[in-house]
């Protein structure tokens, strides 16, 4: 049985989602594949009817009508090979996945849509649903920003909470702004010690080593593993393995570190380490770098992954 790919547009009501929906279908998304476009939340917007000529629209009012059986009723009536669903923001995502999608619908890509001007207050009152909807995406788009706005959402940092998501700001003049502008930290620098979880070291790795001014003085903690580099003896430089591009190109990511008992291990033994943060000029690094001046060490059990990704 051929694999149906399924594109999950979410967002509460008036986020912009039939918009979008409705753009990409006069783009000609539904040109080559039939389409099936199940609709389970009607807005003011209607889908434009000149873009439907290759697609079949369904609609789902109720929560508990969104069944596994139904969705294969309609694949064997609309035989199609895509799905789009506009998907209703008010219900949770995790049943969808778990109970609702047959095992040939496949989740391509999630797409999450939210008026800017009304986050603070969805993120208030129903937070679960929100975060939900933020953390899981694979795409997320804030509309109709206003410059105050893009700067009360810069300073949420976002990324924080999803760290893979092209973030996009859509301004009430119709241009529209990557979220990133090179300057935000992936990390709460205002934690007495930043925990480093375990499959998040490539993407602090990038942050220290690009920004290394921002970590210094900073404490942080983390498991390594341990490196007594060849190439300078004397010198440690714990770090972690990382697939930086596919499984052919796993490299060793380190950081120089001084301190107490380092010599106490040998390479490739992991340890947890506490450690201070500093800038200084170091040969390994033709100039100056981040090094860690270690606080505490001690052996550790290995990550549940020992390869980390970007």
């Amino acid at each position: 049985m051929a694999d149906i790919p399924v594109y999950l547009i979410a967002g509460f009501l008036d986020s912009g989602k039939t918009d979008f929906i409705n753009g990409i279908l006069e783009d000609g998304f539904a040109r080559q594949d039939k389409t099936l476009l199940i609709c389970c939340e009607e807005g003011e917007l209607e889908y434009e009817k000149n873009a439907l000529d290759n697609v079949s629209v369904v609609t789902v009012d109720e929560e508990e009508d969104l069944k596994c059986s139904q969705l294969k009723a309609w694949e064997a009536q609309y035989h199609p090979k895509q799905v789009l669903i506009e998907y209703n923001g008010m219900w949770q995502m995790e049943r969808l996945y778990r109970e609702v999608l047959p095992a040939n619908w496949v989740l391509y890509q999630i797409m999450t849509f939210v008026q800017a001007s009304t986050f603070d207050v969805y993120a208030k009152n129903m937070g679960q649903l929100m975060m939900e909807k933020i953390t899981n995406a694979d795409m997320l788009v804030f509309n109709r920003c206003t410059p105050e706005l893009r700067d009360s959402l810069r300073k949420r940092n976002l990324r924080m909470v999803n760290r893979r998501a092209d973030i996009y700001l859509e301004n009430v003049d119709g241009t529209s702004e990557d979220y990133l502008t090179g300057d935000e930290c992936p990390f709460d620098l205002d934690q007495e010690i930043i925990d480093i979880p375990d499959d998040d070291f490539g993407v602090w790795y990038v942050d220290v080593m690009d920004h290394p001014d921002r970590w210094a003085g900073k404490t942080v903690h983390m498991k390594l593993i341990m490196c007594h580099s060849k190439k300078y003896p004397g010198i440690h430089c714990p770090g972690r393995f990382a697939m930086v591009c596919c499984e052919n190109d796993v490299q060793f990511l380190g950081l120089i570190a001084k301190g107490m008992n380092l010599n106490q291990y040998q390479n490739r033994d992991w340890i947890e380490v506490t450690a201070r943060m500093a800038v200084e000029k170091h040969k390994a690094y033709n100039g100056k770098g981040p090094v860690m001046h270690v606080i505490s060490i001690a052996p550790c059990e290995k990550p549940a992954q020992e390869v980390v990704t970007f």
